[in-house]
């Protein structure tokens, strides 16, 4: 995966990387850990899975869904997504990807 570090993406203060079309944008502070790297791969998988455009129609859908439940507090909301809760879930496991089912955030289940 591309890493590119910068100071723009992402925007706000409370995330250090975002990964767009599978390119991972990185403040310069924010430690790639193999954790991080796994869920922003998870996430990639996801992305091209999904055809990338409709991945990203979903995940902001189901944000704003997220957020009406949780009433205004985006970072639970943000947690609460299925596409957050796959990649936070097996983010440990370095073999997973090698093993994940297809639509596998969907599938998953807490």
């Amino acid at each position: 995966m591309k890493v590119i570090r910068n100071t723009l993406l992402p925007l706000g203060r409370k995330f250090g990387a975002i990964n767009l079309f599978g390119v991972l944008f990185a403040k310069p502070d924010m430690p790639l850990t193999p954790e991080v790297m796994n869920h922003e791969a998870i996430h990639t998988r996801q992305m091209r899975e999904l055809l990338y455009i409709p991945f990203y129609m979903l995940y902001v859908a189901e944000w704003l869904y997220r957020l009406a439940r949780r009433r205004g507090d985006s970072y639970r909301a943000y947690l609460d997504i299925s596409f957050e809760r796959e990649a936070y879930r097996h983010a440990a496991d370095p073999g997973y990807l090698a093993t994940r089912r297809h639509f596998a955030q969907w599938l998953d289940s807490d």
